[in-house]
């Protein structure tokens, strides 16, 4: 099967729907598909050989968070002429209601198209009702819809209407059951892990901090484990002065080397506040073996099977966090007990499972559109339809111009390049000279040297 699959969010930022379509795309391959990715990503970044670069992306506020996209004309271009080269058996697009790659590939698209949404959100969105009359003209183009959890199921009928089959997100279970631990970081009960972007406040990390604090004093081997973007100076100016000198900050790690921290702690904890609507750290870390700690949001709640496969404390409270982690960590066997329950409900999530999941849904979406044998990038109408979109926005949805994450008048932020220019997309649709070989991949980033900071 030939399969399209559109990100809609920079491929060279990390995130959680790169990730699910990265992941997909990859066990699609193993299984003998044929499958090519269009995301936004700057030309030059070194990319998987499935993947065709759109262009640089422009950060919007989407979901509680920013969100890094390309969109407008250019973009448009882009998409039509990837559809046109692939000639893909079914077009499979993520978060279609999001201003990005994944719209305009709808609009353009003539076929069997599969929308998986991912986002949830606890009430009605502003924005999308706003564009209701717009975002129409997206879901006419959807033959099938799939949703990543429940609350991204309830949020997608409550906001767009129709029904959407659930598939989680997946798990590559043996990188992570298999992987080496860290050396130095023994399972001795005292070492807590957190990966995630420590500045961005729904993550929820100064609550974990604050919580290791009021643990710190009684307990002196305790230690936190620390991936993610960020600045090491940022991160040790906002921790709490007697964490300071317990606290292991790797940086942006590779896919090799987080699955090597997870296994590498006693607990993993999710203090994450909101805007979650699965948990895929959850997952990984389960797959780890590891015992997990997570806010009782519904989403998280229902990954660790309502508290038997990881313990729960109340979102958002530094003191019931300290709470339940204090205990967890002094008593190895319900540790054991919960990490044995993961590994159980993990094995549902491995991603040779869920992928079979969605090649049910491709099939019922090709029979459905038995017409069109093909997807194709010729829909006449694109035009008219990009701008209907364009009106129905919301106000105020991306940043005022002049201001980071602004698009220029023409709604892209930079030119085409012309052909035969790195980036460049050939009339066949393909990169240019330097657009990306099958077989280069994405460098191994260098793991720090994990040792403790002292200050």
């Amino acid at each position: 099967m030939r399969v399209g699959i559109v990100c809609p969010f920079s491929f060279d930022v990390p995130g959680g729907v790169q990730w699910h379509v990265r992941d997909l795309a990859e066990t699609l391959i193993a299984l003998g598909h044929r499958v090519s990715v269009l995301a936004p990503a700057e030309d030059e970044t070194h990319l998987p050989g499935y993947v065709v670069p759109a262009g640089r992306a422009v950060p919007l506020r989407y979901n509680g968070s920013v969100a890094r996209v390309s969109f407008g004309p250019i973009s448009a271009t882009r998409v039509r002429r990837w559809l046109s080269a692939g000639r893909f058996d079914v077009l499979h697009v993520h978060e279609p209601m999001s201003p990005s790659l994944s719209l305009l590939a709808c609009l353009a698209a003539r076929g069997p198209v599969v929308a998986t949404f991912h986002f949830a959100t606890g009430g009605r969105s502003k924005a999308l009702a706003a564009a209701q009359a717009g975002l129409q003209l997206v879901l006419e183009k959807i033959t099938a819809r799939i949703a990543v959890s429940a609350l991204a199921r309830r949020a997608q009928v409550e906001h767009l209407g129709g029904g959407a089959v659930e598939i989680p997100n997946g798990v590559l279970i043996d990188r992570y059951a298999h992987a080496e631990p860290l050396p130095g970081w023994d399972h001795d009960g005292t070492t807590v892990g957190f990966l995630g972007r420590f500045t961005e406040p729904r993550k929820g990390f100064d609550i974990l901090t604050a919580a290791m604090a009021r643990l710190a004093t009684e307990r002196p081997r305790l230690r936190l484990l620390v991936a993610g973007p960020g600045e090491e100076d940022d991160l040790y100016q906002r921790l709490p002065a007697t964490l300071r000198d317990r606290v292991t900050f790797l940086g942006r790690v590779s896919e090799d080397d987080k699955a090597r921290m997870l296994r590498s702690v006693d607990v993993y904890c999710a203090p994450n506040t909101g805007g979650e609507s699965f948990g895929m750290i959850l997952t990984e870390a389960m797959a780890a073996g590891t015992t997990v700690l997570a806010s009782d949001l519904d989403a998280f709640r229902r990954v660790l099977d309502n508290g038997s496969a990881g313990a729960l404390f109340r979102t958002g409270h530094a003191e019931s966090l300290a709470a339940e982690l204090g205990p967890l960590l002094d008593d190895a066997p319900r540790r054991a007990a919960l990490a044995a329950r993961g590994s159980e409900v993990v094995a549902g999530y491995d991603w040779p499972t869920v992928a079979q999941r969605v090649l049910e849904v491709y099939n019922s979406a090709i029979e459905a559109t038995s017409n069109a044998p093909t997807v194709r990038g010729d829909d006449p109408t694109l035009s008219q339809r990009l701008a209907a979109v364009l009106r129905d926005s919301e106000p105020g949805a991306l940043p005022p111009d002049g201001e980071p994450g602004a698009l220029s008048p023409d709604g892209e932020p930079g030119a085409l390049p012309p052909d035969g220019e790195p980036g460049a997309l050939s009339p066949d649709g393909e990169p240019g000279p330097d657009g990306w070989d099958e077989g280069r991949r994405s460098p191994r980033r260098r793991l720090r040297r994990a040792t403790t900071r002292q200050r």
